[in-house]
């Protein structure tokens, strides 16, 4: 067999291959085999009927065009190792010329990785918010707990900021009862701003066995994005109580002995989720930088199917668990359906170009994944998907995507590796030390900006799967 590799663009390549008659033995002979199972001819077992009758009675083309289908995805992932080529996707496949008994040619345009040089960034520096717990969000977060541990007493008297109201809705469009616009015994703290636009004003003044009538936009359900009329009937009115913000609260409440202990736990706490928000900060900002600073070129289908992929993700899944139809989203969000597209194109591009940056960063770095990392790794992707560790590594090696997460967290040492190279400051001037769970915050980003299996990985994957070369060829 003979190759050769023409470059189209920076992302496609033409492979041209020539294959003498001889090398295509093996597969003539299964393809006898297999119409030999196939067809019936009077006079002759199945499977025993002879070469030659078969060329006679249904044609040598046919098995030739067997013989080339069995043979192709073979010859194709050949040449594409023989040309040392980083394949995407499935390759286009032209027979240019099939001559029995002496050669076949084709040809094969497929995707390929992109060659991308990562240029000194030493140089580059981000800033990022300083980690400042202030008095005022050690008494939030107290508050909040405080909150949790409020009780519930039902008043018989009109309903006023801060009541917890017992609600029946109906909700109408254009005089109609929605078929899931009726909900009982709802719950709901006024002021809280959790249920419906204009709500607080509706129930605010009513007492139980009261009712009122406002006019809302809907946020869920089938008439979402629609003004809707919203009957609301009070069932009952609850005061609620909020314990004393004293030493007995704080044991209550917590493992600890006094209020002064809650409160510095608490600022803790706060101070540690900043710092997290902080490296994860950097983590982004640094990774923009560096995304400016290199050239990608993205193969036009890849990021067709990155766009599609996207796109499906947001309406079938995250949309459609909502209620919501992409129309309704989009008047949600005042956006047109071409706002929606470009919005969606920049994120898929930005998705793509991170993922090629930061693999070639695992290459020319070697990078490598050890079992522990990819451990730690599973065990945060399971307790933020909500399943056990053992369900989701379950889900996981089932799925096929054990490469998928080892993926994730090569990327991420990339992209640890590159902020560790730059300098990242504080708006106070001072330079910030992210070695703490640098690893975990930038596999954290590189996977949000890329998502779970990106289009890029299942197209590497088919790379291996023969019968698509197969039916290209028919």
């Amino acid at each position: 067999m003979k190759s050769a590799v023409e470059t189209l663009n920076p992302t496609r390549v033409r492979l041209t291959v020539e294959v003498p008659f001889e090398e295509l033995k093996d597969s003539l002979d299964a393809a006898y085999k297999k119409i030999n199972q196939q067809v019936t001819v009077p006079g002759f077992r199945k499977g025993k009927i002879p070469a030659r009758l078969i060329d006679q009675r249904f044609g040598r083309g046919a098995v030739l065009e067997e013989a080339v289908n069995e043979a192709l995805p073979k010859l194709y992932q050949d040449a594409v190792e023989e040309g040392e080529l980083n394949v995407l996707g499935q390759p286009e496949v032209d027979i240019t010329d099939l001559k029995d008994n002496e050669q076949l040619t084709f040809t094969a345009e497929v995707d390929v990785r992109p060659e991308i040089e990562i240029p000194d960034y030493s140089a580059v520096e981000v800033e990022v918010d300083a980690v400042e717990v202030s008095d005022e969000d050690v008494d939030q977060a107290v508050e909040q707990l405080r909150e949790r541990f409020a009780s519930t007493t039902v008043v018989e008297r009109a309903a006023g900021e801060g009541d917890v109201v017992k609600v029946d809705l109906t909700a109408k469009v254009d005089g109609e009862t929605l078929e899931d616009g009726v909900a009982n015994g709802v719950d709901y703290t006024i002021g809280s701003g959790e249920l419906l636009d204009g709500i607080d004003d509706a129930v605010t003044g009513l007492s139980a066995g009261e009712t009122a009538t406002f006019t809302s936009e809907l946020k869920g359900g089938s008439a979402a994005g629609r003004e809707a009329e919203i009957e609301v009937r009070v069932e009952t009115v609850s005061e609620r109580e909020l314990p004393e913000l004293d030493d007995e609260f704080a044991q209550m409440a917590s493992e600890f002995d006094t209020l002064d202990e809650v409160r510095e736990d608490s600022r803790k706490r706060l101070e540690q989720q900043k710092k997290y928000d902080q490296a994860t900060a950097a983590q982004e900002k640094v990774l923009d930088a560096l995304l400016e600073l290199v050239e990608v070129p993205i193969p036009e289908k890849l990021l067709a199917d990155e766009i599609e992929s996207r796109k499906h993700q947001l309406v079938n899944h995250q949309l459609g668990q909502l209620g919501l139809d992409l129309e309704g989203y989009l008047k949600m969000q005042d956006k047109s359906e071409e706002e929606f597209e470009e919005e969606l194109k920049e994120q898929a591009e930005k998705g793509i170009r991170t993922q090629f940056v930061l693999d070639q960063l695992v290459s020319t770095e070697k990078l490598n994944v050890s079992q522990e990392e990819l451990t730690e790794h599973l065990m945060r992707r399971a307790q933020s998907s909500g399943m056990s560790p053992d369900q989701f590594a379950q889900a996981v090696v089932e799925g096929g995507q054990v490469p998928m997460l080892v993926g994730e967290v090569a990327r991420g040492k990339a992209l640890a590796s590159v902020v560790e190279g730059v300098t990242v400051k504080d708006t106070n001037g001072e330079v910030v030390d992210l070695s703490d769970d640098e690893d975990e915050t930038a596999e954290t980003v590189a996977a949000e900006t890329t998502e779970a299996e990106t289009p890029v990985e299942a197209a590497e994957d088919a790379k291996s799967e023969g019968e698509q070369a197969e039916k290209k060829s028919e």
